[in-house]
């Protein structure tokens, strides 16, 4: 594909995600009928269209135009691109710029590149850091991983990472961090990864686990578990017990095999009742996601108010189901991949209120950084 039908391609695309589909199965969808298209086009193309979605409001308003194509010329001049040798009409490129087009808009006063009505909600979580972060969700994510310090060192997980052309250097955030800095391509197919010895993980994820207060033959229930992520970085820490719940059963399907490739046993169950109490349980909750908004970009266009007052209730009722599996002295953790207060701080503080017989030990915000998403965690203890 030439840089033009890159383009064209991205702007269809864009039109087809402003209109309501989501962004992977647009571009999956893409993928399979563009047989012509080849590995680079692909990436290309995907970079285009999840930069311009993570600037979305900028970019159309540098563009003069809430449309595909709009975005484009809006995200091309943002990057200095020659427009004009990119508009050419030609060989599947998109048509040249009009003169409305050629001019643009100024680049003082851009909207911000996040809803308008979560603004002040992010301001109030994040305080002195929101705008830091609402800039560095303009930026593609990082690449992280998490070493399994059970079974390899994280020097000698660079080695070998670096064996098979994965470059990375240390977190200084978290013990078991490394920070992808070249060959991220690579590492699904690396013997470190094959091995287990490595996990892609973002570095916030490893700092709360980090935070927990684990020990050897503790009885654990990681209840939100989805992939498990979480649960195998907690399996990085101790010999512990492990079981793994999660409301959508699918969610699970990846975690058998992670779990082998770590070394670690899981039970996984429908009904985690019948394997309490627990010394403690994790509750990595559904939320907004606003912290991770960077890898999702299209999801904070699509979360509405009503989206998050149902995301609020059910990680109430999360909460409200958890904790009477918890051991007397065990431990409820309660963690989010959002910068909202009112899925943080209001929940934690809901929970207190409405339970009896529980401390909080520990919480923390972190904000979204270049090397990290935005996380919060709140450990409880129940003390009778």
């Amino acid at each position: 594909m030439t840089p033009g039908a890159r383009v064209q391609a991205a702007i269809e695309l864009l039109d087809d995600i402003l209109d309501g589909v989501p962004a992977e199965k647009a571009l999956t969808g893409w993928s399979r009928r563009s047989r012509f298209a080849g590995s680079k086009d692909r990436v290309a193309v995907r970079d285009y269209v999840f930069d311009a979605l993570r600037r979305r409001n900028s970019v159309a308003a540098l563009g003069g135009a809430f449309n595909g194509r709009g975005l484009m010329i809006g995200l091309l001049r943002q990057s200095e691109t020659d427009l004009s040798s990119v508009f050419t009409g030609i060989a599947y490129a998109p048509n040249v710029l009009t003169k409305e087009e050629e001019h643009g808009a100024a680049y003082h006063d851009l909207p911000l590149d996040v809803p308008d009505w979560l603004t002040s909600q992010i301001r109030e979580t994040l305080g002195e850091n929101a705008e830091s972060s609402i800039q560095i969700l303009k930026e593609r994510a990082p690449i992280s991983l998490r070493v399994n310090l059970q079974r390899v060192s994280r020097e000698n997980a660079q080695k070998r990472l670096r064996s098979n052309g994965v470059e990375t250097c240390v977190s200084d955030k978290a013990t078991s961090g490394l920070l992808v800095e070249q060959g991220a391509r690579r590492i699904s197919q690396s013997d470190a990864y094959k091995e287990g010895l490595v996990e892609l993980q973002d570095i916030s994820s490893q700092v709360a686990v980090e935070a927990l207060p684990l020990t050897d033959s503790m009885s654990v229930l990681d209840f939100c578990a989805g992939g498990g992520g979480k649960l195998l970085a907690m399996a990085g820490r101790v010999r512990a017990n492990f079981y793994a719940h999660d409301a959508l059963k699918q969610r699970l399907r990846d975690l058998p095999g992670r779990a082998r490739r770590a070394g670690v046993r899981v039970v996984q169950t429908d009904v985690p009742e019948k394997h309490s109490p627990y010394d403690l349980i994790f509750c990595d909750v559904p939320c907004s996601g606003s912290g991770t908004w960077r890898r999702t970009p299209d999801a904070k266009w699509r979360l509405s108010p009503d989206d998050l007052n149902k995301m609020t209730e059910l990680q109430q009722s999360i909460l409200q189901r958890a904790y009477p599996m918890v051991a007397i002295k065990g431990y409820l953790v309660y963690a989010t991949c959002s910068i909202l207060k009112i899925e943080n701080t209001v929940q934690t503080d809901k929970f207190l209120t409405a339970t009896t017989g529980w401390r909080m030990i520990g919480s923390r915000q972190l904000p979204i950084t270049e090397d990290c998403d935005g996380f919060y965690f709140a450990i409880f203890r129940r003390m009778n």
